[in-house]
């Protein structure tokens, strides 16, 4: 099967599962206790794309030796924020709750987010919309691919109107972008996009690059040409291996 019929048949199952928080674990079964890396996918607050940026990027870090755990948010109107937020909240307490049963080391755990998913774990990386606003220990890093940011002018519309409905006020929208929401508190983070999305305005990365660089955060940024929007892993692509870097950029910060 081809990959982009795959990836239409992946995008129909994630549409069709159930609107409702939960996770799913992918962990390393040796025994032993691992690092943890939350993993956000994207869906333009419509749906939650784990075929792309869910699964595979488990399967990937499992083999490296770190547990993965995919987040399943509320989307569409039940989606509304801060309903994502709060379900990310959940998932963090969870975690540290389980973390002896499913031998998780949640020291500097790290939560990775993909486009409108990467809009969702940069939230929780600020002390507004995120860890200091639900009462829990700071990721030791933010991974962010091709995420949105902003809920201004260069919006991904779509994430805009499911996330904050069709009116935000000024005050939402100013709130909810997270380029605005940006302290010196805020996690190290590692963050990548393609020069050819065409579907989240690259200046979304760019516009966070530069609050990062503000506000003294430690961070890698890097665009990658001849690369587009969901594309995962990107096998194939300039960016592939971007995952390996990302997990070394972690380990300097997990302790």
């Amino acid at each position: 099967m081809d990959r982009p019929l795959r990836q239409k048949i992946g995008l129909f199952f994630d549409t069709m599962r159930k609107n409702a928080y939960g996770i799913r674990p992918y962990l390393v079964r040796d025994g032993k206790v691992h690092p943890v890396a939350i993993l956000i996918p994207g869906g333009g607050y419509r749906r939650v794309c784990t075929t792309i940026e869910g699964r595979p990027l488990a399967r990937e870090l499992n083999a490296m030796g770190i547990h993965a755990v995919v987040l399943y948010y509320r989307v569409r109107e039940k989606g509304r924020y801060p309903a994502p937020q709060e379900d990310l909240a959940r998932a963090v307490r969870e975690l540290f709750a389980k973390a002896k049963r499913w031998k998780l080391d949640m020291t500097g755990y790290s939560v990775w987010g993909a486009s409108a998913g990467g809009h969702l774990a940069a939230s929780f990386g600020t002390e507004s919309m995120g860890w200091k606003h639900f009462d829990l220990p700071r990721p030791g890093a933010m991974v962010l691919l091709y995420p949105v940011v902003t809920m201004g002018e260069k919006a991904h519309q779509g994430s805009r109107d499911h996330l904050l409905g069709p009116d935000p006020s000024p005050e939402t929208v100013y709130r909810t972008s997270v380029e605005t929401q940006i302290t010196e508190a805020y996690p190290p983070t590692f963050l990548w996009w393609g020069e050819d999305d065409d579907c989240v305005d690259p200046e979304n990365s760019k516009m966070l690059m530069a609050a990062l660089d503000a506000n003294g955060v430690s961070c890698v940024c890097t665009e990658y040409k001849n690369t587009g929007h969901g594309v995962g892993l990107g096998k194939g692509l300039p960016c592939e291996g971007w995952l390996q870097k990302a997990v070394a950029f972690w380990e300097m910060y997990r302790k």
